[in-house]
């Protein structure tokens, strides 16, 4: 039951606005001890794909899968760094190219921290996490999308 409580919900439903952004790195000024951020923002791209362009990814997952893989991929990273702060957020649902679908912030005392964590963290959420892109092109028909 422990684990429970420390699972954070990590998805926001459509486009991850800068508003929202902007209001979670302002909450850590209060954190005196945090010397360093570092943000990562994934932006739906307008790919072309067999002549077509993407104008948007729609996200699926199993969420309790993915929220418990979330939870593991930031307690290795605590485990690993010596972070003080980090959040995770992914899209559900439609992202319309341009817009950003991932949110990865990482706080700590000094700077060189939270450049290797956060390079764990987006390449951990990418390789295993069970979130699964439909990429929308120009014409209605859909691709699924291949993280590299």
């Amino acid at each position: 039951m422990e684990t429970e409580k420390k699972i954070k919900k990590t998805f926001v439903q459509g486009a991850i606005s800068p508003e929202f952004i902007g209001t979670s790195i302002a909450k850590h000024q209060s954190k005196t001890a945090i010397g360093a951020h570092n943000i990562f923002l994934g932006q739906v791209r307008a790919d072309v794909i067999e002549g077509k362009k993407v104008v948007a990814i729609k996200y699926s997952a199993y969420e309790e899968m993915a929220e418990l893989k979330f939870y593991e991929i930031r307690e290795a990273a605590f485990a690993k760094y010596e972070v003080t702060c980090l959040h995770i957020y992914h899209s559900i649902g439609t992202v319309k190219t341009g817009e950003i679908c991932l949110f990865v912030f990482v706080s700590a005392p000094k700077r060189k921290v939270v450049y290797e964590a956060l390079h764990f963290l987006v390449e951990e959420i990418k390789a295993s996490v069970p979130i699964f892109g439909k990429e929308i092109l120009e014409d209605d028909s859909y691709t699924w999308k291949t993280n590299s």
